[in-house]
C-alpha cells in the first residue's frame, strides 16, 4: 500500500471533490496529489433536486488509476441505498485498482435524496436505515474473509455466497477496507448506537449533535469524544487499537488567507486526537469547479 504523508503533524488533510462532472473530479484528484494533499473524497447521491451528480465508484476507479498516493473515498457513502453484495464488488475493485488506498466513510443517507423517497417500499425511518447500515457492515466483514458464508441480518438475508479476490492486505488489519461510520457526538448525551458502530469499525466521521456545524468543533470536543470512546471500548471488551490508528475524521472549511491560523487550529485538533481534516466545500452559490481547483493548487491548509 502506498504511504500517505501527514500534512500537519500527525493529521492527514483531504478535500471533497464536490464538482458535478466526472472528468473534473478525477482531474481534481490528480492536482491534489501533485500539490501535497493526502486524500480526495467524492460524494454519493442519486437524485437530489436538480443537482447534477455522478456515480462515486466510477469516479474513484478512474482516480485510482491516475494517482498513486492519495487516500480515496466519498463523504459519505449511503449504504442503506445499496445492496451489500454489490458494495463488496465495487469496493474491492476500487481497492485493487488503487493498491489499497480506498477508505469507506459511511452513513444512513439523507432523505432529500429521491433514491430513498421516490421508490415505493423503501425503508426510510432513521431506525430502519441504521439497521440497514449495520446489516451492510456486518455483511462486508463476512465477505472480506474470502470464505463461503450465509447471512442473516435484520433486513438482509442470503444463501451461501463467497467473494474473491479479497481487499488488499493492509499492515495491522489484513485484507479489509477501512470503514469510517458517521458518529454523532454530544458530551452531555452521547448517542451510543452511532458511536458503538464506529468503535467496531476503523474510525469515525464526527458529526456534532444539534445545530452546531462541522466548523464549530473544538479541541475540547475532540478530546472528550476520544476519552469517551476509549472508556466505551474498555466497557465493551474491545481491544484498544495498537498497530493501526483509530481514525477521527473532521470536516469543515479552514481559511485560505491565514495559513498560520489554519496550522494552529489543525495542530490543536490533532493534539486532541483527530487524525484527518477534510475540507468540505458544498455551497453551490460560492463553490465552483474553478474555485476548487484554485484551492487545491494552494496546497493543504496549514502546510
Amino acid at each position: 500500500m502506498s504511504a500517505v504523508r501527514a500534512s500537519v503533524g500527525a493529521m492527514r488533510i483531504g478535500i471533497v471533490a464536490s464538482t458535478t462532472m466526472a472528468t473534473e473530479s478525477v482531474d481534481l484528484a490528480v492536482e491534489a496529489e501533485q500539490h501535497g494533499w493526502d486524500g480526495v473524497f467524492t460524494w454519493d447521491g442519486l437524485s437530489i433536486g436538480s443537482q447534477e451528480m455522478v456515480d462515486p465508484w466510477a469516479v474513484l476507479a478512474a482516480a485510482a488509476v491516475r494517482t498513486s498516493r492519495l487516500a480515496l473515498g466519498a463523504m459519505v457513502f449511503a449504504f442503506p441505498r445499496r445492496r451489500p453484495w454489490e458494495i463488496v464488488r465495487q469496493a474491492v475493485t476500487v481497492d485493487q485498482l488503487s493498491g489499497g488506498r480506498l477508505v469507506l466513510p459511511v452513513g444512513v443517507g439523507v432523505l432529500d435524496d429521491a433514491g430513498f423517497t421516490a421508490v415505493p417500499g423503501q425503508l426510510t425511518g432513521l431506525r430502519e436505515r441504521a439497521e440497514l447500515l449495520d446489516d451492510a457492515l456486518a455483511f462486508l466483514d463476512r465477505a472480506w474473509t474470502g470464505e463461503p458464508f450465509e447471512f442473516a441480518g435484520t433486513h438482509t438475508s442470503t444463501g451461501e455466497m463467497r467473494f474473491l479476490p479479497r481487499p488488499v492486505d493492509r499492515p495491522g488489519t489484513g485484507p479489509r477496507v477501512p470503514v469510517w461510520p458517521v458518529g454523532v457526538w454530544d458530551a452531555e448525551r452521547p448517542p451510543v448506537r452511532s458511536l458503538d458502530r464506529a468503535l467496531r469499525a476503523d474510525g469515525i466521521v464526527v458529526q456534532l449533535r444539534g445545530e452546531r456545524a462541522f466548523d464549530d468543533i473544538t479541541p475540547d470536543d475532540v478530546a472528550s469524544l476520544v476519552a469517551w470512546l476509549d472508556a466505551r471500548r474498555d466497557a465493551l471488551g474491545l481491544e484498544q487499537p495498537t498497530e493501526t490508528p483509530f481514525d477521527v475524521v473532521l470536516q469543515g472549511i479552514l481559511p485560505d488567507d491565514d495559513p498560520s491560523a489554519a496550522r494552529e487550529r489543525l495542530a490543536a485538533l490533532g493534539e486532541a486526537g483527530a487524525t484527518w481534516w477534510v475540507e468540505s466545500r458544498w455551497d453551490p452559490d460560492t463553490v465552483t469547479a474553478g474555485s476548487l481547483f484554485d484551492r487545491v493548487r494552494q496546497g493543504p491548509p496549514g502546510a
